[in-house]
């Protein structure tokens, strides 16, 4: 099996994360019907366990971080973005805008969601409303607007057929899965929005990079100089703990996202050694989850329309994070 991985350390963790991710999502599913509360409360947790590591597999796939050909990365990748969703854009598109934020360094976003709800109140009020109750409605925005965007001009129409194939095929998935049993229908919108949550926890305060509304190929403006120095000082490691092992598998290791940034295709198991490696036990850059979780609550509603992402005291304040306010909407799975 060596040939086909990219790195020969890569077969089992790769074979054992990747078996999980594919088969505990059905089992997980199967769970959501049971009679036990107990079995549906592991399949929640399952259900979005299997999803988060789908959606950082994409991330590992568009990096060929995982298989030794693009060929292979692109078939795992479509086949992940199948399983969370995000197959309404195709894996190029995902893999494309990915780039553009590792390159040009900085958040090249799909929709300027912030002027659309500046645009239209009453939408406004309800999202908001929405975010204050955790319900991260800016990401469900986004991803309609992958869904919406080839029916809103010429640019995308070649997709439509896609786009109409897709929500048929997870319309019916959706309606078999209601058919067998209401419950596990509700309980796996609760699992997804579960997901989401996560990702949205994880990419609120990884950078505080520019954002930019781009939907074509266009360079961001060259206002600054963004070189390695300004990509480091605006991306932060948020983990749980450095020797939080098994918590960081949460979202695959993601959260040691300078080192990944440092070597993006470094894959996902090698990162906390390789973070360990670059920085020393004191790097400023490290914002642990206990430190962001109080951000993350009372600036729920404040970032959406924020004009910028706040900051991150020195180690050792008191409330280092609480001005982090941290991004929305700059999920890599939406793009179009």
């Amino acid at each position: 099996m060596k040939p086909i991985f990219r790195y020969e350390d890569g077969v089992w963790p790769n074979v054992a994360a990747l078996a999980f991710t594919v088969l505990g999502w059905p089992v997980g599913i199967a769970l959501l019907g049971q009679a036990s509360g107990w079995l549906n409360a592991l399949g929640v947790l399952l259900v979005a366990q299997t999803l988060v590591w789908s959606a950082y597999f994409i991330h590992e796939f568009a990096h060929n971080a995982i298989f030794r050909t693009a060929q292979a990365n692109d078939r795992w990748g479509t086949l992940m973005s199948w399983i969370n969703g995000s197959c309404y854009a195709s894996f190029a598109d995902l893999r494309r805008k990915h780039m553009r934020h590792h390159v040009e360094r900085a958040d090249v976003i799909t929709f300027d969601a912030q002027a659309f709800l500046r645009a239209h109140p009453m939408v406004r009020r309800v999202v908001l409303a929405l975010e204050w109750a955790y319900i991260p409605a800016v990401e469900f925005v986004m991803r309609g607007f992958v869904i919406a965007m080839p029916f809103m001009g010429e640019k995308k129409k070649a997709a439509r057929g896609r786009v109409v194939g897709i929500a048929l095929i997870r319309i019916a998935a959706l309606a078999l899965l209601g058919w067998w049993s209401l419950k596990a229908l509700a309980l796996y919108f609760v699992a997804f929005l579960v997901f989401v949550t996560v990702l949205r926890f994880a990419d609120c305060f990884q950078h505080t990079y520019d954002a930019y509304p781009i939907l074509d190929d266009t360079p961001i403006p060259k206002d600054k100089v963004r070189d390695r120095a300004y990509e480091q000082a605006n991306t932060f490691s948020d983990v749980v703990s450095l020797d939080a092992k098994w918590l960081n598998l949460v979202w695959l290791n993601f959260g040691f996202h300078n080192a990944h940034h440092e070597r993006p295709t470094a894959p996902w198991y090698r990162l906390p050694a390789f973070h360990r490696e670059l920085y020393t036990e004191d790097y400023a850059q490290v914002v642990t989850v206990r430190e962001l979780l109080r951000s993350f609550h009372i600036n729920r509603v404040k970032r959406v329309l924020a004009s910028n992402y706040g900051s991150v005291q020195p180690p050792g304040t008191p409330g280092r994070a609480d001005g982090f306010l941290g991004a929305v909407g700059v999920s890599f799975l939406t793009a179009v």
